[in-house]
Protein backbone atom coordinates (compact mmCIF):
# COMPACT_ATOMS: atom_id res chain seq x y z
CA UNK A 1 0.00 0.00 0.00
CA UNK A 2 1.47 3.44 -0.97
CA UNK A 3 1.57 5.90 1.54
CA UNK A 4 -0.06 9.46 1.00
CA UNK A 5 1.90 11.98 -0.46
CA UNK A 6 2.90 14.26 1.93
CA UNK A 7 1.76 18.64 0.60
CA UNK A 8 5.17 19.74 -1.09
CA UNK A 9 6.20 23.41 -0.12
CA UNK A 10 4.78 25.18 -3.13
CA UNK A 11 1.29 23.23 -2.00
CA UNK A 12 1.80 24.32 1.64
CA UNK A 13 2.53 27.85 0.21
CA UNK A 14 -0.86 27.65 -1.94
CA UNK A 15 -2.95 26.44 1.04
CA UNK A 16 -1.47 29.35 3.06
CA UNK A 17 -2.31 31.99 0.88
CA UNK A 18 -5.82 30.68 0.31
CA UNK A 19 -6.57 30.43 3.99
CA UNK A 20 -5.43 33.94 4.52
CA UNK A 21 -7.67 34.91 1.55
CA UNK A 22 -10.34 33.39 3.37
CA UNK A 23 -9.46 35.02 6.31
CA UNK A 24 -9.79 38.69 4.70
CA UNK A 25 -12.70 38.03 3.13
CA UNK A 26 -14.32 37.09 6.86
CA UNK A 27 -12.58 40.31 7.87
CA UNK A 28 -13.92 42.13 5.35
CA UNK A 29 -17.69 41.60 6.18
CA UNK A 30 -17.57 42.05 9.63
CA UNK A 31 -15.60 45.40 8.98
CA UNK A 32 -18.84 46.13 6.56
CA UNK A 33 -21.28 45.62 8.85
CA UNK A 34 -19.22 48.07 11.30
CA UNK A 35 -19.63 50.77 8.45
CA UNK A 36 -23.22 49.99 8.33
CA UNK A 37 -23.48 49.91 12.04
CA UNK A 38 -21.72 53.62 12.13
CA UNK A 39 -24.18 54.38 9.11
CA UNK A 40 -27.59 53.75 11.36
CA UNK A 41 -26.17 55.59 14.30
CA UNK A 42 -24.99 58.58 12.38
CA UNK A 43 -28.60 59.38 12.10
CA UNK A 44 -29.25 59.68 16.15
CA UNK A 45 -28.47 63.19 16.34
CA UNK A 46 -31.19 64.02 13.96
CA UNK A 47 -33.75 61.90 14.74
CA UNK A 48 -33.37 62.54 18.22
CA UNK A 49 -33.13 66.77 17.79
CA UNK A 50 -36.54 66.18 15.71
CA UNK A 51 -38.61 64.62 18.61
CA UNK A 52 -40.32 67.31 20.94
CA UNK A 53 -40.08 65.88 23.86
CA UNK A 54 -37.83 64.80 26.92
CA UNK A 55 -34.67 63.10 26.78
CA UNK A 56 -34.86 60.23 29.04
CA UNK A 57 -38.46 59.53 27.59
CA UNK A 58 -36.61 59.27 23.97
CA UNK A 59 -34.46 56.85 25.17
CA UNK A 60 -36.63 54.66 27.04
CA UNK A 61 -39.01 54.62 24.25
CA UNK A 62 -37.02 53.44 21.51
CA UNK A 63 -35.30 50.47 23.72
CA UNK A 64 -39.15 50.03 24.03
CA UNK A 65 -38.95 49.46 20.28
CA UNK A 66 -35.54 47.42 20.64
CA UNK A 67 -36.93 44.93 23.24
CA UNK A 68 -39.95 43.81 20.82
CA UNK A 69 -37.92 43.67 17.72
CA UNK A 70 -34.88 41.66 19.76
CA UNK A 71 -37.33 39.60 21.36
CA UNK A 72 -38.81 38.61 18.13
CA UNK A 73 -35.19 38.44 15.65
CA UNK A 74 -33.35 36.96 18.43
CA UNK A 75 -35.51 34.79 20.42
CA UNK A 76 -32.77 33.34 21.80
CA UNK A 77 -31.40 36.32 23.71
CA UNK A 78 -34.17 35.91 26.29
CA UNK A 79 -32.24 32.34 27.62
CA UNK A 80 -29.03 33.78 27.15
CA UNK A 81 -28.54 35.37 30.64
CA UNK A 82 -24.51 36.15 32.43
CA UNK A 83 -23.60 38.38 34.65
CA UNK A 84 -21.20 39.61 32.00
CA UNK A 85 -24.22 40.05 30.25
CA UNK A 86 -26.05 41.79 32.74
CA UNK A 87 -23.16 44.12 33.54
CA UNK A 88 -22.94 45.19 29.37
CA UNK A 89 -26.82 45.73 29.90
CA UNK A 90 -25.90 48.38 32.38
CA UNK A 91 -23.69 50.07 30.27
CA UNK A 92 -25.71 50.13 27.65
CA UNK A 93 -28.17 52.02 29.69
CA UNK A 94 -26.11 54.32 30.85
CA UNK A 95 -24.80 54.94 27.36
CA UNK A 96 -28.04 55.43 25.77
CA UNK A 97 -29.26 57.86 27.92
CA UNK A 98 -26.45 60.18 28.07
CA UNK A 99 -25.93 60.23 25.15
CA UNK A 100 -29.44 61.31 24.16
CA UNK A 101 -29.33 63.50 27.62
CA UNK A 102 -25.80 65.04 25.25
CA UNK A 103 -27.50 65.68 22.13
CA UNK A 104 -30.53 67.87 23.85
CA UNK A 105 -28.69 69.79 26.08
CA UNK A 106 -25.42 70.73 23.55
CA UNK A 107 -24.54 70.43 19.85
CA UNK A 108 -24.65 66.94 18.08
CA UNK A 109 -21.28 67.09 17.32
CA UNK A 110 -20.11 67.70 20.86
CA UNK A 111 -22.54 64.88 22.18
CA UNK A 112 -20.78 62.29 19.22
CA UNK A 113 -17.41 63.81 19.25
CA UNK A 114 -17.10 63.07 22.93
CA UNK A 115 -18.31 59.46 22.67
CA UNK A 116 -16.16 58.41 20.50
CA UNK A 117 -13.15 59.46 23.88
CA UNK A 118 -14.51 55.68 23.64
CA UNK A 119 -11.09 54.41 22.13
CA UNK A 120 -9.28 56.16 25.14
CA UNK A 121 -11.18 54.28 27.70
CA UNK A 122 -10.65 50.63 25.68
CA UNK A 123 -6.93 51.34 25.90
CA UNK A 124 -6.61 52.37 29.26
CA UNK A 125 -8.86 49.08 30.42
CA UNK A 126 -8.10 46.67 28.18
CA UNK A 127 -5.15 45.30 29.51
CA UNK A 128 -6.99 44.43 32.22
CA UNK A 129 -10.71 43.47 30.84
CA UNK A 130 -9.22 41.91 27.80
CA UNK A 131 -5.55 41.00 28.48
CA UNK A 132 -4.70 42.95 25.15
CA UNK A 133 -1.25 44.92 25.10
CA UNK A 134 -1.04 48.80 25.42
CA UNK A 135 2.32 50.27 24.45
CA UNK A 136 3.63 53.79 25.46
CA UNK A 137 2.44 55.47 22.14
CA UNK A 138 -0.56 54.38 23.25
CA UNK A 139 -0.31 56.90 26.34
CA UNK A 140 1.08 59.73 24.17
CA UNK A 141 -1.74 59.39 21.91
CA UNK A 142 -4.53 59.59 25.25
CA UNK A 143 -2.76 62.54 26.75
CA UNK A 144 -3.00 64.23 23.18
CA UNK A 145 -6.58 63.30 23.07
CA UNK A 146 -7.47 64.62 26.55
CA UNK A 147 -5.99 67.92 24.98
CA UNK A 148 -8.14 67.52 22.42
CA UNK A 149 -11.49 67.76 24.96
CA UNK A 150 -10.12 70.27 26.73
CA UNK A 151 -10.85 72.18 23.17
CA UNK A 152 -14.74 71.66 24.23
CA UNK A 153 -14.99 73.87 27.18
CA UNK A 154 -12.78 76.50 25.29
CA UNK A 155 -16.71 78.05 23.63
CA UNK A 156 -18.05 79.63 26.36
CA UNK A 157 -20.74 76.97 26.84
CA UNK A 158 -24.01 77.84 29.12
CA UNK A 159 -24.59 75.69 31.94
CA UNK A 160 -27.05 73.38 30.13
CA UNK A 161 -24.52 72.66 27.38
CA UNK A 162 -21.94 72.07 30.29
CA UNK A 163 -23.80 69.43 31.79
CA UNK A 164 -24.18 68.37 28.11
CA UNK A 165 -20.79 67.47 27.29
CA UNK A 166 -20.26 66.03 31.03
CA UNK A 167 -22.76 63.91 30.05
CA UNK A 168 -21.24 62.96 26.62
CA UNK A 169 -17.98 62.09 28.08
CA UNK A 170 -19.58 59.53 30.61
CA UNK A 171 -21.41 58.05 27.56
CA UNK A 172 -18.19 57.58 26.17
CA UNK A 173 -16.89 55.85 29.10
CA UNK A 174 -20.00 53.93 29.20
CA UNK A 175 -19.45 52.87 25.50
CA UNK A 176 -16.19 51.56 26.57
CA UNK A 177 -17.20 49.22 28.78
CA UNK A 178 -20.22 48.14 26.66
CA UNK A 179 -17.90 47.31 24.12
CA UNK A 180 -15.44 45.16 25.81
CA UNK A 181 -17.99 43.52 27.86
CA UNK A 182 -19.84 42.72 24.60
CA UNK A 183 -16.34 40.85 22.87
CA UNK A 184 -15.95 39.45 26.21
CA UNK A 185 -19.45 37.52 25.37
CA UNK A 186 -18.47 36.99 21.96
CA UNK A 187 -18.63 33.07 22.76
CA UNK A 188 -22.07 33.36 24.22
CA UNK A 189 -24.41 35.90 22.92
CA UNK A 190 -23.38 39.83 22.38
CA UNK A 191 -27.18 40.35 21.69
CA UNK A 192 -28.09 39.55 25.39
CA UNK A 193 -26.29 42.38 26.38
CA UNK A 194 -28.10 44.57 24.14
CA UNK A 195 -31.69 42.91 24.97
CA UNK A 196 -30.83 43.40 28.62
CA UNK A 197 -29.49 46.97 28.31
CA UNK A 198 -32.79 48.12 26.17
CA UNK A 199 -35.22 46.09 29.10
CA UNK A 200 -32.85 48.13 31.94
CA UNK A 201 -33.35 51.64 29.49
CA UNK A 202 -37.40 51.24 29.18
CA UNK A 203 -37.52 50.67 33.03
CA UNK A 204 -35.58 53.32 34.20
CA UNK A 205 -37.63 55.96 31.74
CA UNK A 206 -41.08 54.79 32.40
CA UNK A 207 -41.27 57.76 34.99
CA UNK A 208 -40.77 60.34 32.41
CA UNK A 209 -42.34 58.66 29.28
CA UNK A 210 -45.63 59.16 31.08
CA UNK A 211 -47.86 60.85 29.68
CA UNK A 212 -46.46 60.41 26.36
CA UNK A 213 -46.59 64.33 24.55
CA UNK A 214 -47.07 65.44 21.08
CA UNK A 215 -47.49 61.60 19.67
CA UNK A 216 -48.58 62.90 16.56
CA UNK A 217 -45.33 64.82 15.43
CA UNK A 218 -43.23 62.13 17.37
CA UNK A 219 -44.20 58.80 16.49
CA UNK A 220 -42.61 58.42 13.09
CA UNK A 221 -39.29 59.92 14.23
CA UNK A 222 -39.18 57.53 17.21
CA UNK A 223 -39.97 54.32 14.88
CA UNK A 224 -37.38 55.39 13.30
CA UNK A 225 -35.02 55.47 16.16
CA UNK A 226 -35.71 52.64 17.37
CA UNK A 227 -35.75 50.46 14.32
CA UNK A 228 -32.88 52.33 12.17
CA UNK A 229 -31.15 54.33 14.52
CA UNK A 230 -30.57 51.41 17.38
CA UNK A 231 -31.83 47.77 16.84
CA UNK A 232 -30.51 46.79 13.25
CA UNK A 233 -27.06 48.76 14.21
CA UNK A 234 -26.98 46.89 17.11
CA UNK A 235 -27.33 43.69 16.13
CA UNK A 236 -25.07 43.83 13.46
CA UNK A 237 -22.43 45.84 16.14
CA UNK A 238 -23.11 42.10 18.21
CA UNK A 239 -22.39 39.84 15.15
CA UNK A 240 -19.04 41.87 13.96
CA UNK A 241 -18.08 42.01 17.87
CA UNK A 242 -17.95 38.52 17.56
CA UNK A 243 -14.64 38.54 15.01
CA UNK A 244 -13.38 41.92 15.75
CA UNK A 245 -11.06 43.51 18.79
CA UNK A 246 -13.18 46.12 20.67
CA UNK A 247 -10.69 48.18 20.21
CA UNK A 248 -10.52 48.33 16.67
CA UNK A 249 -14.64 47.49 16.40
CA UNK A 250 -14.61 51.04 18.17
CA UNK A 251 -12.44 53.21 15.89
CA UNK A 252 -13.80 51.03 12.62
CA UNK A 253 -17.66 53.04 13.30
CA UNK A 254 -15.39 56.25 13.53
CA UNK A 255 -17.42 57.57 10.89
CA UNK A 256 -20.31 58.20 13.03
CA UNK A 257 -18.93 61.01 14.16
CA UNK A 258 -18.40 62.43 10.89
CA UNK A 259 -22.02 61.88 9.25
CA UNK A 260 -23.72 62.45 12.44
CA UNK A 261 -23.18 66.59 12.82
CA UNK A 262 -23.34 66.54 8.71
CA UNK A 263 -27.34 65.35 9.00
CA UNK A 264 -27.79 67.71 11.26
CA UNK A 265 -26.22 71.03 10.06
CA UNK A 266 -28.84 70.08 6.94
CA UNK A 267 -31.87 69.07 8.73
CA UNK A 268 -32.37 71.78 11.31
CA UNK A 269 -28.89 73.89 10.86
CA UNK A 270 -27.22 73.56 13.82
CA UNK A 271 -23.33 74.51 13.15
CA UNK A 272 -20.34 73.15 15.22
CA UNK A 273 -18.68 75.37 16.99
CA UNK A 274 -14.63 76.49 15.62
CA UNK A 275 -12.96 75.05 19.06
CA UNK A 276 -15.79 72.15 18.72
CA UNK A 277 -14.16 71.27 15.18
CA UNK A 278 -10.82 71.78 16.13
CA UNK A 279 -10.93 69.29 19.47
CA UNK A 280 -13.39 67.12 17.52
CA UNK A 281 -10.67 66.75 14.69
CA UNK A 282 -7.70 66.00 17.79
CA UNK A 283 -9.26 63.62 18.99
CA UNK A 284 -10.84 61.53 16.04
CA UNK A 285 -7.54 61.81 14.68
CA UNK A 286 -5.79 60.25 17.52
CA UNK A 287 -8.20 57.31 17.52
CA UNK A 288 -7.41 56.76 13.34
CA UNK A 289 -4.02 56.95 14.00
CA UNK A 290 -4.60 54.07 16.75
CA UNK A 291 -6.52 52.37 14.66
CA UNK A 292 -3.79 52.40 11.81
CA UNK A 293 -1.05 51.27 14.19
CA UNK A 294 -3.19 48.56 15.84
CA UNK A 295 -4.44 47.48 12.43
CA UNK A 296 -0.52 46.67 11.14
CA UNK A 297 0.38 44.13 14.44
CA UNK A 298 -0.55 40.49 14.20
CA UNK A 299 -2.79 40.16 16.88
CA UNK A 300 -5.30 42.87 15.72
CA UNK A 301 -5.80 40.53 13.03
CA UNK A 302 -9.10 38.32 12.40
CA UNK A 303 -9.39 36.72 15.57
CA UNK A 304 -11.62 33.22 15.70
CA UNK A 305 -14.89 33.06 18.22
CA UNK A 306 -14.54 30.28 20.46
CA UNK A 307 -15.11 26.97 19.10
CA UNK A 308 -18.63 27.10 21.29
CA UNK A 309 -19.85 30.10 19.99
CA UNK A 310 -23.37 30.53 18.99
CA UNK A 311 -22.71 31.53 15.50
CA UNK A 312 -25.92 33.28 14.10
CA UNK A 313 -26.72 34.71 10.43
CA UNK A 314 -27.53 38.32 9.97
Amino acid sequence: MTAPRSPSHFERIANAERRTTNAERRTGKYVFLLLLTAFFWSLGGVLIKSIDWNPVAIAGSRSLIAVFLIAILRPSVLRKFSWTAAFGGMAYTITVVLFVVATKLTTAANAIFLQYTAPIYIALLSPWLLKEHVRRLDWVLIGIAFGGIALFFCDGLSLAGTWGVIAALASGASYAWLTMLMRRERSASPEAAVFIGNLMTVLVAIPAMWPPVNLGHNWPWLIALGVFQLTIPYLFYAQAIRHVRALDASIISMIEPILNPIWVMFAVGEHPTRWSIVGGCIVLGTSLLRSILASREPESALIPPAPEAVREDL
